[in-house]
C-alpha cells in the first residue's frame, strides 16, 4: 500500500503548517481564550478563503470533495497550533451530517454557506445517561399539525453558543406515543424554548449544555426523509474520531519536539539533560508512542469510508490507542520539564489539557476497547 502523500496533499500540509505557525501564536490564543466565542471570526474567514471549510463538502454543494486524509492533514496542523476554531463541530460533524442525511434542498441551502464561512453548525447528541452510547437518546420529537415539538436535554455540545443552526438528535414518537427511530432536526439559534448554558472547554474552545422545552419547529426542520439517522451518526462520529486522532498526533509531536529541545539546553551538574542515558530512553519511548499514534490515526482515516464494522473497529482502535499514547507523552513531557512544565510561561500545560480533553471526547480508552471488542465479535460471527 502506497502511503505517501500526493502533490496536492503535500501542498495542503505545507500551507496549513505555515498558516498555523504564523497565526496561532501564544498572544492569539490568549486573546481568543477571553472571547465569548472562543475563536476569531476573522481567522475563520481566512479558513474559508484558503478552501479549508469546503474541503470535505461535495462539489455539487460548492465544496472540494476531499476525504478523511485531507481532514487529518489539517487537524494535525491544528493540533500543533492548539487551534480552537469550530472546524470539527461545523465542518466535520455538522456539514458531514447535512451531507449524509439532508435532502438536496437542505444541502443547497446550508453547505455552500458553510464553505464560505458564513454559517456555523453544532451537533447536539450526547446525554447524561448515554455514557457515550450513540444509540441512547431520550430527547423526543412529537409530530404536530404544523411540524414538530422537541423536549429533552443535551450535554457537551461543541461550539453550540456560536452556532447559527444546531443539529439535534431526538427519538421520533410513533402514532401510539412510543419512541421510535432516531431523527435529526435543525434548530436555529434563539428558537423559543431552547435554553443554552455556555462554558469554556478544557484545553481551549467552548461547549454548552442545552435544554429543549416544547421547542416548536416547522415540518422541514427534519433532516432528510425521516429514515433512521443512527447509521449516519455513527459514520460521522467515527470520522470525527479519526480527525481528533490526527489533532492529538500534532499535539504529541509538538510536545516531543519541545521536550527534546529543552533537554538539550537545560543543564544539570554542568551538562545537558539529554546527556543522561535515562533521559534518552524516555525520549525514545515518547517518540515510539508518537509514531504508534500516527499509524493508528492514519489507519482510521483510511478506513473512514469502509463498511460499518471495519470502520468502527478502526476508529475505536485509534481512539483507545491514541488516548493511551497521548497520556504517556503528555506526562513525560511535563515531568522532563520539571516545575516549568506546569507554568503559564510555557505551552506544555495547554497541550497537556487538550490531550486530556481528547481522551474524554466521544468516550475514553476503556469505552472504545469495549466497542472494538463488540465489533470484533460481530465481524467473526
Amino acid at each position: 500500500m502506497d502511503l505517501t502523500l500526493s502533490d496536492e496533499q503535500r501542498l495542503l500540509r505545507e500551507s496549513a503548517d505555515r498558516f498555523v505557525a504564523e497565526t496561532f501564536t501564544a498572544d492569539h490564543r490568549k486573546k481568543t481564550a477571553n472571547d465569548p466565542l472562543g475563536f476569531s471570526p476573522a481567522v475563520w474567514k481566512q479558513f474559508a478563503a484558503l478552501g479549508w471549510l469546503a474541503l470535505p463538502i461535495g462539489e455539487a454543494e460548492g465544496g472540494l470533495g476531499g476525504g478523511a486524509i485531507e481532514i487529518g492533514i489539517l487537524m494535525e496542523a491544528f493540533g500543533r497550533g492548539l487551534v480552537s476554531d469550530p472546524f470539527l463541530s461545523t465542518v466535520v460533524l455538522g456539514a458531514g451530517l447535512i451531507g449524509a442525511c439532508g435532502t438536496e434542498a437542505q444541502k443547497q441551502a446550508i453547505l455552500p454557506d458553510v464553505a464560505e464561512g458564513a454559517l456555523y453548525l453544532a451537533f447536539a447528541h450526547s446525554e447524561r445517561a448515554a455514557r457515550f452510547d450513540l444509540a441512547h437518546v431520550d430527547t423526543t420529537a412529537a409530530k404536530t399539525a404544523d411540524g414538530w415539538r422537541l423536549n429533552g436535554h443535551k450535554i457537551a455540545v461543541l461550539d453550540g453558543a456560536a452556532a447559527n443552526q444546531i443539529i439535534v438528535s431526538a427519538r421520533i414518537a410513533n402514532a401510539n406515543g412510543a419512541s421510535g427511530k432516531l431523527g435529526l432536526f435543525l434548530v436555529p439559534a434563539g428558537t423559543p424554548g431552547l435554553a443554552l448554558r455556555d462554558y469554556a472547554r478544557l484545553g481551549g474552545g467552548r461547549g454548552c449544555n442545552l435544554d429543549l422545552n416544547d421547542v416548536t419547529l416547522p415540518t422541514d426542520a427534519l433532516l432528510g426523509d425521516g429514515s433512521d439517522a443512527l447509521p449516519a451518526i455513527e459514520a460521522v462520529v467515527d470520522r470525527a474520531m479519526a480527525a481528533l486522532g490526527a489533532e492529538a498526533v500534532g499535539i504529541m509531536q509538538t510536545l516531543l519536539d519541545t521536550t527534546l529541545e529543552y533537554t538539550k539546553i537545560r543543564k544539570q551538574f554542568g551538562r545537558p539533560l539529554s546527556a543522561n542515558q535515562v533521559i534518552r530512553h524516555r525520549l525514545a519511548d515518547m517518540a515510539m508512542q508518537v509514531d504508534e499514534a500516527r499509524s493508528m490515526a492514519l489507519r482510521a482515516a483510511l478506513m473512514a469510508d469502509a463498511e460499518p464494522v471495519a470502520r468502527g473497529r478502526a476508529a475505536s482502535g485509534a481512539k483507545a490507542k491514541i488516548g493511551k499514547c497521548a497520556r504517556f507523552v503528555a506526562e513525560q513531557s511535563v515531568q522532563l520539564h520539571g516545575a516549568m512544565g506546569v507554568t503559564e510561561e510555557l505551552d506544555i500545560g495547554a497541550y497537556f489539557k487538550r490531550l486530556l480533553a481528547f481522551d474524554t471526547l466521544f468516550g475514553g480508552s476503556a469505552h472504545h476497547y469495549r466497542r472494538h471488542a463488540a465489533l470484533s465479535g460481530r465481524a467473526h460471527a
